[in-house]
């Protein structure tokens, strides 16, 4: 029925047919959620009078809503929806310009394609994921992404320096960071917008204290509404709230991103393990010498690779003589000690590559103090195969193991890296309890204190399904006990938002929920992402995969 209403108003695509919607059903979580429709939208015009169907259909008591997509790629179902799901990829998949340290985006543009254009400028956009060939940029600014160069560059929220937006009104808006008399034109203005300035700046003001203590004290968070980036009391920045806002407060049309000099020279140093704990003492000394990245993968998740050695070696695209001989080093460390505990990458760079040198050899030195094993990879192409372990350990999960389902739902839990010797061998104590339903891989970004748990299980078991709330209860309450967040960079949707409450307390969760009735009064935004979600919701979508 939905279907045919629309396509009377729509010049974009309009599908409901099974095969559309089995593949709406899913992203890369562990639920499925049938939607009613799909709609491919080729304009913002689409957007407007689709968002205005959806406020009428709303006002008359229908339960209509919209939910956007980009590449799907999400780990915790913010892109899924029972009524109707606005696919991006297909026609807002346009790069409209690059400047010398700009672009100007459209949602659906897959980060590889602008990857390579930037490339070509010998320039960066640093935040993005390990699923960088996979993802799109709506869903990174959506999610509030981060990634392996987070540490030295930030995350998402850095980079956004101005959003085009269509919001319940059914018209597309500008938000910039303003301030002076820019600002107060706009709290005087008599529109929706103006309403939405008005009523933001009072909710702020009248709660700032509370507001900038609720802030996580980690150095990257992605969950609940971040309305502490909004005003510093100079500048009033509504971009700040709309990133990782996961689709609950309008439909992204636009974005201008900030970009960066890409550096000339990088080199990888390569740490191997065979214990815990040095890492966090080794990660302090590293940081000294400002890496780009400090990333991380465990034994199961090297064990998979070996496991899965063909499909590894198809992503490396190498030669299988070629790839044993430069991993001569790591065969070398079983045979005199076993699998590593943990492999860490060191990512420096520099623009000449007298500096390059100077720092991977004392990074090397540094690594000599610790018990550890130290590799200063000096070929480019060997450096992309351990980044290849890295970024596609969970899709080497998600597509090679039969019978057990990669399951994300504690999958991206960060706390400030000095607790990591305590902390990591209470998280392996927490999932060993479990070992009979699942087994797990720990991947990350150790400079960050950000761990990416992925459990492998059975979802059709009836035991496993009951486990999954209590294993990440208490996850979850051992995050809290170290002052972290549950979610660093992969945002709230289905798996995280019942949990806010316990993690930021009611008042500021009240908080969240006046910031959506603000923009969605009709809650026609992607409900029961960020605010308005109970548990059982989610556990009655998780698959029986």
């Amino acid at each position: 029925m939905l279907a045919g209403e629309i396509k009377k108003f729509f010049s974009g695509d309009v599908s409901n047919d099974e095969k559309t919607l089995n593949l709406y059903s899913e992203d890369y979580s562990i639920f499925k959620v049938r939607p009613e429709v799909v709609v491919f939208p080729k304009n913002a015009e689409d957007l407007k009078k689709l968002v205005k169907f959806a406020a009428e259909k709303a006002k008359t008591g229908e339960k209509v809503s919209l939910t956007g997509r980009a590449a799907g790629t999400d780990m915790s179902g913010g892109p899924l929806n029972d009524s109707i799901i606005v696919s991006f990829t297909k026609y807002f998949n346009h790069i409209r310009e690059i400047g010398k340290d700009y672009a100007v985006v459209e949602p659906g543009v897959y980060f590889r394609d602008f990857e390579k254009e930037l490339a070509k400028r010998e320039l960066l956009y640093p935040p993005y994921p390990a699923s960088k060939d996979l993802c799109a940029l709506g869903g990174m600014i959506n999610n509030n992404s981060g990634g392996e160069k987070t540490l030295f560059y930030g995350k998402t929220e850095d980079y956004v320096e101005g959003i085009d937006i269509v919001l319940a009104d059914g018209e597309e808006h500008r938000f910039e960071p303003l301030e002076g008399e820019e600002l107060r034109a706009k709290l005087r203005k008599k529109s929706f917008e103006g309403d939405i300035y008005r009523q933001l700046y009072k909710l702020i003001e009248d709660n700032y204290e509370m507001i900038q203590k609720a802030k996580p004290g980690v150095s990257k968070n992605s969950a609940g509404y971040y309305l502490w980036n909004v005003w510093d009391r100079k500048t009033f920045d509504i971009t700040k709230l709309l990133v990782g806002s996961q689709g609950t407060l309008g439909l992204l049309t636009a974005a201008r991103l900030k970009l960066v000099p890409a550096k000339r020279y990088s080199r990888l140093v390569v740490v191997f393990s065979k214990s815990l704990a040095p890492i966090p003492d080794l990660v302090r000394d590293l940081l000294k010498m400002d890496p780009e990245s400090i990333e991380s993968y465990d034994d199961k998740t090297f064990g998979l690779a070996l496991r899965f050695f063909p499909a590894m070696l198809k992503l490396m695209k190498g030669d299988v003589f070629k790839l044993a001989f430069r991993f001569l080093p790591e065969l070398w460390m079983f045979i005199r000690g076993g699998n590593p505990k943990m492999v860490l990458l060191i990512s420096l760079t520099a623009d000449n590559e007298k500096d390059l040198e100077e720092k991977a050899a004392a990074a090397t030195v540094v690594a000599k103090k610790y018990p550890v094993l130290a590799r200063n990879v000096k070929n480019d192409a060997e450096a992309q195969e351990y980044w290849t372990i890295r970024r596609q350990s969970f899709n080497l999960l998600h597509s090679h193991v039969k019978g057990l389902y990669a399951a994300a739902f504690i999958d991206d839990i960060i706390v400030d890296p000095k607790y990591m010797p305590e902390f990591l061998p209470q998280v392996n104590a927490i999932l060993d309890k479990y070992k009979k339903q699942l087994i797990y891989t720990i991947a990350g970004h150790p400079g960050n204190g950000n761990f990416h748990i992925i459990p492998l299980v059975k979802l059709s078991d009836p035991e496993t399904r009951r486990i999954i709330p209590i294993v990440t209860e208490e996850i979850y309450q051992l995050v809290f006990k170290y002052h972290g967040s549950i979610t660093a960079e992969h945002n709230d949707g289905l798996i995280r938002t019942p949990y806010l409450a316990e993690m930021y307390g009611d008042k500021i969760v009240a908080l969240f929920e006046k910031v959506k009735n603000i923009f969605d009064p009709l809650n026609i935004m992607n409900p029961g992402k960020k605010v308005f979600a109970g548990l059982n919701y989610s556990l009655d979508h998780i698959k029986n995969a």
